[in-house]
């Protein structure tokens, strides 16, 4: 056969393949069907209080984020009752089938705006129900498709609809006889040409495919009766078995469903029911298929919304046939979250799997998340997660990654067994081509001869359909592919495991070199995010300090799952649509609120409560630094101890300068009113006896001289704090992507500056400076430098309107060293500073959480920040991404109020011999202000600590023993001593479940040995 006629046929066979599908259906009737549109939804057990009307083909049932039940009915002819039938269903967007007690048992989707595959338009009718001769179903619709509204990815400035757009049409409403054999005839010819395509063309097998195909057209003849017929050509090739020595593609039913992306919070409950009760279905359709699905948080939906189908989930975990999959309560974002929050990912993820399902998850299993922590081997091991999946580091647009399976090394040296499956995707829809893909480029298929895969719709959920698991069993034993098993990921992992003497090592972060402005994008979300990781710590302190039967264990534990909901891997990223941002925002502010009852519940008890103020520092570290004080203290002496205190009102807010304790608690009384004491001068020099700051009429740095070293800190002929406002147009992905040419165009800068006069007083210097930057914004900052101190503080607001537009503050320090250290969870990393490998370049731009830090061997300067992630650190000085405003899928993105701080900290010593550390936690955390005056003891106290940190203080999960959390900070072996009353003290494991070790106080102290980064956590036992 000539190649021009090889096209022709193959053509031919292609058309006939998409013709095909459609003959699954023979006549049909349509049902009968009344409806009631709602606003929101409204349950299964009130859908009868609805007002109903007609339903038929072509008619418009609702509008975006719209709901209706949906009442269908239809007598079933008397001949088609002997016949297997279907339900051909398509309302545009969602619907969901319930039985009738009310559980839900199967769901369909209108065709998706992303993925034209990504569609369920048939229900097969159960055979009671044909033999009953009466279909009565009632449907929940929801207005949107599986991936939200119908959205423009590249909206221009005029764009009518930039949240979307959505119209409830009825594409199909009807009973139809159902041709399983055409039906199946469509999965035999989708195999066969998919094994064609991806063959050489001088291949015998294609032309011997080709060659069948054609038949198969010729014997179908147009006709669904030969279906059968035609399947028997089929047959034959498909008969062929796999080779010797083809891998293994252990396949597991799979369907990652966002937590909230381009839908709310709110449809993701109603997804969850969707996805889990078709999974259950298909499990009763086919013996050998086994799903699994992560998110605690999703199973907990479903328990409280839909309990008789979490029911049904608890009969198939015990089965074996459903797997339990991540020991994490949601997918989170690995690069924002602290490293308390990665902890309480997993502490209420397993403990809820172990609590419902007496299971312990040994995965953890994010495949969609934007890079990979290097603390997370070790927090992984130590909640006893022994294996990791993910796949999206095959996004990377720079460097190809090495390995698909391999052990993963921390800054602390665990390694954890990685995979990566070698299809690149969680959404495999039962292709040949796909599997052919993978097995052909999988690294370490000669060490383990078997690789996961994932198979179903993902992101919206739905997971597999029939016509997936159709094509998936095709694929079994079939010549020239891997061989698919439907298999529980476990039992991979397990397998695996055997191999891991052989596979290779990588070490350090996962960097994903794509979705770089996902360390920026929705700034508000990420500063709330920040303070309630920050004040449900100090509170969980602050109880430590009380009788632990006052401890508020239920609140706090419904608080943290509210941040660990919203820590989801597109919501604190920044890269959902508004409606999930203005629920995002509400709940960090109601965190935070519950917080600040349950510390105002602390003093409401106290008996001395005029005049005073109670601080507690609930730090590893000493607080030495001013507080704010309540406003009707202004102008009035403050005592600690009986000491008179320093004070000032600092812009316009009294403020006092006190150290307290580490663990500790100091009492400020108010005393009698002071004579104004502060000054006010016109200059633009902030300097004490360590350092001077000179500003100049634009509110940039000219100088910054280190007076305690003798040096000049800014590059020669350069300025600091400089605000530059960049276009900010990424080739696509706009929340998520930041990409490396918005260098190469001239950044604007601020303009209209004025510098209000300086005021000096007893804690420090303070100068205002405002102005505005962009068309549309302004902006305004408060900087201070306290007496004895090099730190400069950028209290900064900003009235943010701009549009793909980003504002970044650089400093180009002085400072000569290869390498910049970074705040990662529970440690910190350093990264090269000079662009010397294209894995160098990719890394323009980078994740720190509170500081980053160039540092010689003996000198360095750091910037910290209270809520900043987005870094640009290279031979050019620190730069800092403060804000963007891309404009998909959230037109609105952090338009309006923007609030933040950052810290410049010239320091001697590096890093770990410096006070860096020690001013970002006091930067992000001050000490809780209790009114009143009260008796407050910590209940563990660090006496003596070698880069040790005490981060958490706690009750227990399952006892009444305490908790404490220590970390290792310099990455060096360290040395610590603990003060503390306690029967006994136990080292145990992140989920509190096992012992590693026991400790006997002597004298009410215990000693502990940490290894680099090391992280301990102890059970003190009263």
């Amino acid at each position: 056969m000539q190649r021009e006629e090889e096209i022709i046929y193959m053509l031919r066979c292609q058309r006939f393949g998409e013709r095909i599908r459609n003959d699954r259906f023979g006549e049909k009737i349509e049902l009968k069907a009344r409806f009631a549109a709602t606003k929101e939804p409204v349950p299964y057990e009130e859908r009868l209080k609805l007002e109903y009307r007609d339903l038929h083909c072509g008619d418009v049932w609702g509008g975006k984020w719209e709901s209706a039940w949906v009442h269908v009915e239809c007598e079933i002819p008397a001949a088609w009752r002997k016949k297997e039938l279907a339900l051909h269903l398509n309302f545009s967007g969602e619907a969901m089938f319930f039985d009738a007690d009310g559980c839900p048992i199967y769901a369909v989707t209108g065709s998706s705006n992303i993925n034209p595959h990504y569609f369920k338009d048939q229900f097969l009718l159960p055979a009671a129900v044909t033999q009953s001769g009466k279909v009565d179903y009632w449907i929940e619709l929801a207005g949107n498709s599986i991936f939200g509204l119908l959205q423009n990815k590249e909206p221009d400035r005029n764009e009518p609809e930039p949240d979307g757009s959505f119209t409830g049409i009825v594409k199909a409403l009807h009973l139809a006889v159902f041709n399983r054999e055409a039906w199946q005839l469509s999965f035999d010819f989708d195999t066969l040409y998919g094994i064609f395509i991806k063959l050489p063309e001088e291949d015998h097998r294609r032309r011997r495919l080709l060659d069948a195909m054609n038949k198969i057209v010729h014997v179908y003849a147009e006709d669904p009766a030969n279906a059968a017929k035609a399947r028997e050509i089929a047959k034959k090739e498909l008969s062929y078995p796999a080779l010797a020595s083809a891998m293994t593609a252990y396949t597991v039913g799979h369907a990652h469903l966002d937590t909230g992306w381009l839908w709310p919070v709110r449809e993701t409950i109603r997804k969850c029911a969707r996805t889990f009760a078709n999974q259950i279905d298909l499990l009763e359709k086919y013996p050998d298929y086994v799903f699994g699905a992560s998110a605690p948080q999703h199973y907990a939906f479903v328990k409280k919304h839909y309990p008789k189908l979490y029911a049904k989930i608890k009969a198939a975990v015990k089965a074996g046939r459903w797997e339990l999959q991540g020991g994490m309560w949601v997918e989170p974002d690995c690069n924002l979250t602290s490293g308390e929050s990665l902890v309480r990912q997993f502490l209420h993820g397993k403990n809820f799997f172990m609590d419902e399902f007496g299971f312990d998850v040994k995965n953890l299993w994010i495949p969609d998340v934007f890079g990979y922590s290097a603390a997370l081997p070790q927090i992984m091991r130590l909640a006893g997660c022994d294996y990791f999946l993910t796949q999206k580091i095959s996004w990377n647009q720079t460097n190809r990654f090495p390995y698909h399976t391999f052990m993963w090394r921390g800054i602390d040296g665990t390694e954890i067994l990685t995979h990566f499956p070698p299809a690149d995707s969680y959404n495999w829809l039962g292709d040949p081509q796909t599997m052919d893909y993978a097995q052909n480029r999988y690294h370490e298929s000669t060490q383990t001869g078997a690789f996961l895969n994932l198979m179903g719709i993902g992101d919206g959920g739905c997971g597999p359909a029939e016509s997936h698991v159709e094509m998936a069993k095709r694929l079994t034993d079939l010549e020239g592919m891997p061989r698919v098993k439907f298999a529980r990921s476990d039992a991979f992992f397990d397998e695996i495991a055997k191999c891991k003497a052989q596979l290779p090592r990588w070490n350090g972060e996962l960097y994903l070199e794509m979705h770089r402005g996902t360390l920026t994008t929705q700034a508000r979300t990420k500063r709330g995010n920040r303070k309630c990781e920050e004040m449900l710590a100090a509170v969980e302190f602050l109880y430590g300090m009380l009788p632990l039967e006052d401890y508020p264990a239920k609140a706090l534990d419904e608080l943290w799952k509210l941040l660990l909901l919203n820590q989801f891997h597109d919501i604190l990223p920044g890269s959902s649509i508004r409606k999930v941002y203005e629920v995002t925002e509400k709940e960090h502010a109601k965190i935070l609120a519950e917080c600040e009852k349950l510390v105002e519940k602390v003093s409401a008890a106290w008996q001395e409560k005029a005049n005073a103020l109670t601080l507690v520092n609930t730090l590893s570290y000493d607080y030495a630094r001013d507080v704010e004080l309540p406003p009707d203290w202004a102008n009035c002496r403050v005592y600690a101890n009986g000491i008179e205190l320093p004070v000032q009102n600092v812009h316009d807010t009294p403020r006092t300068r006190v150290t307290v304790k580490a663990g500790s608690a100091l009492v400020l009384t108010k005393g009698a009113v002071l004579p104004a004491a502060e000054k006010s001068i016109d200059s633009k020099i902030l300097e004490n006896d360590l350092i001077r700051y000179v500003f100049d009429a634009e509110g940039m740095l000219t100088e910054v001289f280190d007076k305690e070293v003798n040096r000049s800190l800014l590059k020669r002929g350069k300025k600091g704090n400089v605000l530059s406002l960049y276009v900010d147009r990424p080739t696509r992905y706009e929340a998520w992507d930041l990409e490396t040419f918005y260098r190469e165009s001239e950044p604007s800068h601020p303009f209209d500056v004025t510098l209000s006069p300086q005021s000096r007083g007893a804690l420090g210097s303070a100068l205002a400076i405002t102005g505005k930057i962009g068309e549309n914004s302004s902006f305004r900052q408060e900087i201070f430098l306290a007496a004895d101190s090099k730190r400069l503080d950028f209290c900064t607001q900003v009235d943010w309107h701009e549009a793909r537009k980003m504002l970044r503050v650089s400093f180009p320090v002085n400072v000569f060293t290869n390498e910049a250290a970074f705040d990662i969870q529970y440690g910190y990393l350093k990264r090269n500073v000079y662009a010397n490998t294209s894995w160098d370049v990719a890394k323009f731009e980078v994740v720190g959480q509170r500081y980053v830090d160039l540092s010689e061997r003996d000198y360095g300067v750091a910037l910290l920040n209270d809520c900043k992630y987005g870094h640009r650190c290279d031979d050019t000085g620190l730069d800092l991404c403060l804000l963007r405003s891309p404009k998909y899928p959230d037109w609105n993105a952090d338009q309006g109020e923007q609030l933040f701080t950052y810290t410049l900290l010239p320091h001697t010593g590096d890093l770990t011999h410096s006070d860096v550390m020690q001013e970002a936690a006091m930067l992000n955390r001050a000490p809780l202000a209790l009114s009143g005056k009260g008796e407050l003891a910590a209940p563990v106290t660090l006496l003596a600590a070698d880069h040790v940190s005490l981060e958490i203080v706690k009750k227990a999960e399952k006892s009444d023993d305490l908790i404490c959390r220590l970390v290792e900070t310099a990455g060096a072996p360290g040395k610590a001593e603990l003060s503390l009353h306690a029967s006994g003290v136990e080292e145990v494991d992140l989920m509190e479940w096992h012992v590693f070790k026991n400790h006997v106080p002597q004298a009410d102290k215990v000693k502990l040995d940490f290894a680099p980064f090391e992280i301990k956590t102890l059970r003190i036992k009263r």
